[in-house]
């Protein structure tokens, strides 16, 4: 089976599976430290793919490195953190810097993806932009970890349908696409 179409059928497997979970509120059933451990799961074995199957990471290093940083527009979902936030269905804490990160996030992978920029440049742009939104996803992972631990009650909408995607499924991929970003830009640029 080809390497690209075993990917899509994984993904699509994946989001099915993460999807059944949600509607089982499954989420809900679990110990609060479960969740984070889910979240570093799934992450460690994406990355685990990507470092140890060689098919694999040669398809991922072949896609164009604006399509792993498209994959951060989904982040516009603080937008809804916020709406939650102001219908009293998740705390502040989470809530409010959680979505403006995210927001800022979303709204700067736009420019790095499609900016009008010499090669040099764009490296710059997506380095900064690359630590700027791996340190605000794992602040808000650790946010929600903490509250969770603290009291899961607030946090109930992330083990529903929509949100319950995030730890199952997004979450764990935006992760993980920001150190393969790490990782192909530390990389010396190849000969044309």
């Amino acid at each position: 089976m080809p390497i690209a179409l075993a990917v899509r059928l994984v993904f699509w497997l994946w989001f099915a599976a993460a999807v059944a979970a949600g509607q089982q509120l499954w989420l809900q059933r679990l110990p609060p430290p479960a969740v984070p451990a889910l979240v570093l799961g799934l992450t460690a074995l994406l990355l685990a793919g990507y470092f140890r199957v060689a098919a694999l990471r040669a398809w991922v290093d072949a896609l164009d490195l604006r399509l792993l940083v498209l994959l951060h527009v989904s982040r516009f979902v603080g937008i809804y953190f916020l709406v939650l936030y102001r219908r009293g269905e998740l705390p502040h804490d989470f809530a409010v810097p959680g979505g403006i990160g995210d927001i800022v996030v979303a709204t700067l992978a736009l420019p790095v993806a499609f900016a009008p920029l010499a090669a040099a440049a764009r490296q710059r742009f997506t380095n900064i932009w690359n630590v700027v939104g791996l340190v605000d996803i794992l602040l808000v992972v650790a946010t929600a970890a903490r509250l969770n631990l603290t009291d899961p009650l607030p946090m109930r909408a992330l083990t529903r349908l929509p949100l319950s995607l995030l730890p199952t499924f997004l979450v764990p991929l935006i992760i993980a696409t920001h150190v393969v970003i790490f990782v192909r830009l530390a990389r010396p640029p190849r000969a044309a």
